[in-house]
This record gives structure tokens, sequence and C-alpha cells, in this order.
């Protein structure tokens, strides 16, 4: 079976520090750090499906249930950290069910040999079911109160979606990297490259406003508790247009996804108005993503978690998967924008 060995070490030099200080973080350093905010780990610690991140779940000796995120070393700064933190409280008091850091010692980041971390209350819940369009409803509310009041002031610090963050920032860190084989790499990147034409001329960012946003809004990211949905991991929280917190939602074939848009738009509208010509940046959102997804695989190869996990990253035939989808995506740039009316 073909792998594919990078050739550029140098372009991988900040994942290699992250990897090098996630492997200081052993579970005796999570529970002493943990036990610096005066929290007593009861039981052992619970990995959760993070990534990006370490992020897990235990019970402390007074019986209460919590999530500890040790952010990923270089990737955001305190500030935009904070911002994050200070987004997901202010949340909390609108009376938004959202994962918020607990405030101990009048701070929600903490320190503890070099790793930044963060105590969260752990929010029970089962899957949030897309094709469950009470449950659709019921997100698409929460959702429209979330834009109501992130639309009244800016982020400073956090990222704003565009396409040369997401698109053209994955494209060049992709042909450095060494990662695209290189007898797939002309029709990689020449399909890759007229994605990105197309969905930049698409894009026009004079036609939509930009506002607060939880920025990753996939359906794994919203839990289904007693009390309706529960919204968790605002770790990509960034300013940008209203769709990006909506389109994720959407699964299934265009009659279903247009029942779907209906039922989430007419929720959302309750509470926030939402621009129309926003569904044209549906697909852009989409190839943009599938790209980034690429070149975050790649970003963060040096951290052993990752070889670990997606080990067909490094075969050939993942990237002639990848050729076959992004030509899918380019004939779905080319058809109508999704629309409440459907077009047949």
């Amino acid at each position: 079976m073909n792998r594919v060995t990078p050739n550029n070490a140098a372009s991988q030099q900040t994942d290699l520090d992250s990897a090098f200080h996630y492997q200081a973080l052993t579970p005796d350093l999570i529970l002493t750090a943990i036990e610096t905010l005066g929290i007593y780990p009861e039981t052992g610690l619970l990995a959760l499906n993070s990534y990006e991140n370490r992020v897990y779940q235990f019970r402390c000796d007074r019986g209460q249930r919590y999530v500890v995120k040790f952010y990923r070393p270089a990737r955001w700064s305190d500030q935009q950290i904070q911002e994050e933190h200070d987004f997901s409280a202010a949340l909390v008091e609108q009376e938004v069910p959202i994962a918020s850091p607990v405030i101990i010692d009048g701070r929600t980041l903490h320190q503890y040999q070099g790793f930044r971390f963060a105590i969260f209350p752990s929010m029970g819940g089962r899957a949030f079911e897309v094709d469950n369009l009470d449950q659709l409803e019921s997100v698409g509310r929460f959702i429209g109160r979330i834009h109501q009041f992130s639309a009244q002031t800016t982020f400073v610090h956090r990222d704003t979606l565009s396409p040369q963050l997401l698109g053209h920032e994955s494209l060049t860190w992709l042909k450095e990297s060494g990662h695209v084989p290189a007898s797939l790499a002309l029709p990689y990147f020449t399909i890759v490259e007229q994605i990105l034409e197309k969905s930049c001329a698409m894009w026009q960012p004079q036609a939509h406003r930009h506002i607060r946003l939880h920025g990753d809004l996939h359906p794994s990211n919203i839990l289904w508790t007693p009390d309706g949905p529960g919204f968790v991991d605002l770790d990509d929280a960034k300013t940008g247009p209203a769709v990006q917190d909506l389109w994720m939602m959407l699964a299934g074939d265009k009659p279903q996804q247009i029942l779907q848009l209906e039922v989430l738009l007419e929720a959302y509208e309750e509470f926030c108005h939402f621009d129309p010509k926003e569904l044209q940046l549906i697909e852009p959102l989409r190839a943009m993503r599938m790209l980034h997804y690429n070149a975050w695989l790649s970003r963060r190869w040096a951290d052993p978690a990752f070889p670990m996990n997606f080990p067909w990253f490094a075969e050939e035939k993942y990237w002639e998967q990848q050729i076959l989808a992004f030509k899918e995506q380019l004939a779905a740039l080319d058809e109508p924008a999704l629309s409440l009316t459907p077009q047949y």
C-alpha cells in the first residue's frame, strides 16, 4: 500500500512544537493542574472525542461532573481564548444553553506548566437528530436567539471567516507540506484551484453582513438534553455570515434539505432576520470546509494522535477519493443555490 511522506519538514515545525508539548501532558500532570484550582477528581479521566485540543471528563469529590479542556499550544492567543469564554458567558446570561467555563479565583483561563486550560460543567445529553424536525425547530430557535444577541457587537481578537482563511491558506499549506502524492498533485491542485476561483467569485462579501458565530456548528456540537438542545465547543468561534451556523444542519437529498431549511429558518426568524441571499454561500462554504479539513490533517500530522486515528490520510487512495469529491463539489457550485422555493 503506497504511503505519502512529507518532503518539507520546515512547514511542519509549528505543529511539531505542539506535538512535543502534548507528549508532556501526562495523566498526573492533568490531575495536578485540576487540583491547583481546588477541584479534586474522584474518578479517572475519560478522554472525549477531541483531536484539536485535549478534553477529559471526570467527577470530583463533591459529586459534580466536569470537563477539562487543555488548549492546543500556539494555536490561539490568550486574548482569543478569553474572548471565546466571554462570549459563552454572555450567552448563558441570555439563557442560551451553551457550555461556558467555570470562574475560579476570578478567571476562566488557567495555566499550569505551560499548558492553558479551562474547566466546564459537564453537559449531559444524547445525540441531536438532524432528521427530527421537532428537534431541528428548537435548534433553529436557539440559533436565532444566539445571532440576535451576537449581532449587537463584534469580536476583536477572533478570526474572520473568508475564502482567504479557509481556502487560500489551506491551499498554500498543502502545496508546501508534501502530503499530496506527487503522482496526484497536478489533478488535485488543478481541481482545488478551480473550486477556489469559483467560490471566491460567489462569496461577494459586500452582499452579506458579518456577525459573531459559533463557527463550527455541526450536529456533533449539539446535545439533546431533557430541556432541549445544548450547545458545546466554541473553540472555532469567529466572525462571518449567519448561514455558517445553519448549513451544516442540512442533510439528505435536495427536497429533504429544503424541508429542513424551511423548519430551521421559520424558527430562526422568530428572533433574528435571515438574509436569503446568504443561501448562495452554502456550497462555497462546503467546498472550503472540505479543503480546510485536508489542510487541518496535514497541519496536525506531527501530533501522534493523528497518524493513529487517521491512518488513511497517508494513503494515495485517500487523495484519489478527494479529487473525485472535489469534482462533484465543483459541479454542485454550478447548480442553483438552495432555495425555499424549489426549482425543477
